[in-house]
């Protein structure tokens, strides 16, 4: 039985990459559009944290992200931080969406490990980096900005284009971190349970 506790290892793997959350938004923030929601580079780290540690110490590195940032470290891209980006903000909805699809993201690459295949890793990235974010990070624009919600989806879709780049770039790279370093995320597909029944039959 796998243990629900978190190692040291862990610990340090959910700081690492908070911290490279956080390094992402270094390079500042742009933005675009009605709705003035900032085009970041964090986003590619919430999708590589997903597939890279998986759903439970994802979430954990990604909710240690954000308690930072409320707390009034200037983490979020542009030397942003503080309550009021998670309240009133155009954007104060796609943090919440980053929990939500960092947890979509390792629930899907578990199941697709050991052999992590490109099409159906890009399609579990697509689903919890953008379709998971945009369903929480939408609806809020509009609510702050007091915009239809049809009017701020398709304002959204102007960060679609670029966060379909950080899918494959995150489905790339996490390829060749689980061929390096296998055991990041235990495998929870039918194939690699019936294989593991399977070792434990025949070791003596």
């Amino acid at each position: 039985m796998t243990s629900r506790t978190l190692t040291a290892r862990d610990l340090a793997q959910i700081a690492i990459f908070a911290a490279l959350i956080a390094a992402l938004g270094l390079p500042g923030a742009l933005s675009i559009g009605a709705g003035a929601v900032p085009v970041t580079f964090q986003t590619l780290g919430v999708m590589l944290t997903g597939a890279i540690l998986g759903a439970r110490k994802g979430f954990f590195a990604v909710l240690l992200f954000l308690a930072l940032t409320a707390a009034g470290l200037p983490l979020f891209s542009g030397g942003r931080g503080g309550l009021v980006w998670f309240t009133t903000s155009p954007s104060a909805g796609y943090p919440y969406g980053w929990l939500l699809g960092v947890v979509v993201i390792g629930f899907f690459t578990a199941r697709l490990l050991p052999r992590y295949p490109f099409w159906p890793a890009l399609g579990a990235t697509l689903l919890g980096g953008i379709v998971a974010v945009y369903l929480i990070g939408v609806p809020v624009t509009a609510l702050n900005l007091g915009m239809p919600l049809w009017a701020a989806l398709i304002d959204s879709l102007k960060f679609l284009p670029g966060d379909v780049l950080k899918a494959v770039v995150t489905v790339l790279v996490a390829r060749q971190v689980h061929k390096a370093y296998p055991g990041l995320i235990a495998p929870r597909g039918w194939r690699s349970r019936r294989e593991t029944a399977v070792s434990t039959q025949v070791t003596p």
